[in-house]
């Protein structure tokens, strides 16, 4: 008995300190995009103002395209890199994994330079030059992430996002506002703020010590590549998912179209953005725990808290909108309003996939990942195809929902191969959900405040545990600095 004692005494100590461990990281990651994501957001009203619809849906369409090109060029060699640096246990193995994916990205950002000028020239696109020079600038940040994250250096990998973050919003400011460059000033914004911040981290990560031609392996290279290869296909799907939406908006209806549902994205987003503080932290965290006895315990308490806490921000979320959305938006972009709940609940099944998928990316099944999204993203172009002409932006938003709840679905049921993660229906949330739902489109101002004030209270209520483990260490500090204070005086 005292021998049963001692080992549940062990697991849970050990339990408590993974958590804290992937709670701590979450954290700091979250703290060097948090705050600028914040500003970021609450610049949106000078976007709005300040570029016409068809501005800020030319620049988005950009970027999502870019988002398409970026796996095809680098192979996502760098997710290779990041897998196998977690698994590097000497300097040797790290030099060669770092050197192979350097190698390969070189080649591969080359390739795609010369091919996209001679396309490019041919058609005389205004935007060439530019846009060359924004994928290579993304190239460069992905492959510094990757690199600090996977040395463990995540106080650094914090730190860059945060300076990445100013940049970008004071040269938005500036190139945006004050040179009315619209939207080349957004372009060179980003170029000049995702080359510095690359820059700085390979100084600080002393990169040239770790690639030298003598460390080339094409055996190393040669299983990166099997790894990152199936990855091309799931990332290349989850964009096609977001692309051809605006793709078929811009050609269907008109880059007007493809502006207001990128606004209508934005809000949205703040999910995602919220999930992905977790979700870097969870890929590593997922990946170091593989080796461990208690992992399926492990990996199902984390399901359990980031359904809450994804269900709570997605509810909070919808609730809050009929209440802040006429404060950040220029009234041009009101129709945006109508499309955001059902993306809202779109990437609550898209971040949930991703959550299975830092567990496949832990056992290095990477095969799975790439089929799941495959199929989802040819009915997404299907739905697109059929329905834009006639239902316009409705149509992409309920396509995207029904290709992440397929995905979300699929990667469910695959998961149950490697881990048994426990599933409980929630009855409450989904009544609170369709509440919340209908009093959104109600739009009364009295209604709408109530079940924001209702949906606030469940949120804390179902999130009491991770919201005191938050707070704790805030709270024991502020009290270890008054006593000392008091002891001073």
């Amino acid at each position: 008995m005292i021998k049963y004692e001692w080992n549940f005494f062990i697991y849970w100590k050990e339990k408590m300190n993974q958590k804290k461990q992937l709670l701590k990281n979450t954290v700091i990651i979250a703290i060097g995009k948090l705050s600028t994501q914040i500003v970021s957001f609450l610049l949106l009203p000078l976007y709005t103002a300040k570029l016409a619809t068809e501005e800020f849906g030319t620049y988005d369409f950009f970027v999502t395209l870019s988002v398409f090109l970026l796996p095809i060029i680098t192979l996502l060699m760098e997710e290779s890199m990041f897998r196998f640096l977690i698994d590097a246990d000497d300097l040797k193995s790290k030099k060669r994994t770092i050197t192979a994916t350097i190698v390969y990205t070189a080649i591969g950002t080359i390739a795609f330079t010369i091919i996209a000028a001679i396309i490019m020239g041919i058609i005389h696109y205004e935007y060439a030059v530019v846009f060359i020079i924004f994928i290579i600038s993304n190239i460069l940040l992905g492959l510094s992430n990757a690199l600090s994250r996977g040395m463990g250096k995540v106080n650094l990998y914090s730190l860059s996002n945060f300076i990445l973050g100013v940049i970008t919003i004071i040269l938005n400011i500036l190139f945006i506002v004050t040179f009315k460059l619209g939207v080349n000033g957004l372009l060179w914004s980003n170029i000049i703020a995702n080359t510095a911040t690359a820059l700085i981290m390979f100084y600080k990560l002393h990169l040239p010590q770790f690639v030298s031609r003598k460390d080339l392996s094409r055996e190393t290279l040669s299983k990166m590549i099997r790894y990152s290869a199936p990855l091309v296909p799931n990332n290349l799907s989850w964009v096609i998912i977001s692309l051809s939406d605006r793709l078929m908006l811009t050609q269907m209806i008109g880059a007007d179209a493809n502006g207001i549902y990128a606004v209508a994205n934005k809000f949205p987003n703040i999910v995602y953005t919220c999930y992905g503080f977790f979700s870097t932290a969870w890929k590593e965290s997922a990946a170091r725990i593989l080796k461990e006895e208690n992992k399926s315990q492990y990996y199902n308490s984390i399901y359990k808290d980031v359904k809450f806490f994804l269900k709570a921000i997605v509810l909070g979320l919808i609730a809050i909108m009929p209440l802040v959305f006429p404060l950040l938006v220029n009234k041009s972009y009101n129709d945006a309003y109508n499309y955001i709940p059902v993306l809202v609940i779109s990437i609550y099944y898209t971040n949930m996939s991703n959550f299975y998928g830092g567990i496949f990316t832990a056992y290095k099944n990477t095969k799975i990942m790439g089929s799941t999204t495959a199929v989802a993203a040819v009915v997404n172009i299907v739905i697109n195809l059929i329905f834009i002409p006639k239902f316009g932006i409705h149509a992409a938003t309920f396509s995207t929902l029904i290709s992440n709840i397929m995905v979300y679905f699929y990667r469910r049921y695959k998961i149950m191969d490697y881990i048994k993660l426990k599933e409980k229906f929630n009855y409450v949330f989904w009544i609170l959900l369709i509440i919340t739902l209908v009093t959104y489109y109600l739009n009364n101002m009295v209604l709408n405040i109530i079940v924001f004030l209702l949906v606030l209270a469940y949120c804390i209520f179902t999130n009491k545990n991770f919201i005191v483990r938050v707070s704790k260490p805030i709270i024991d500090k502020i009290q270890s600095f008054t006593k000392r204070n008091k002891k001073l005086n």
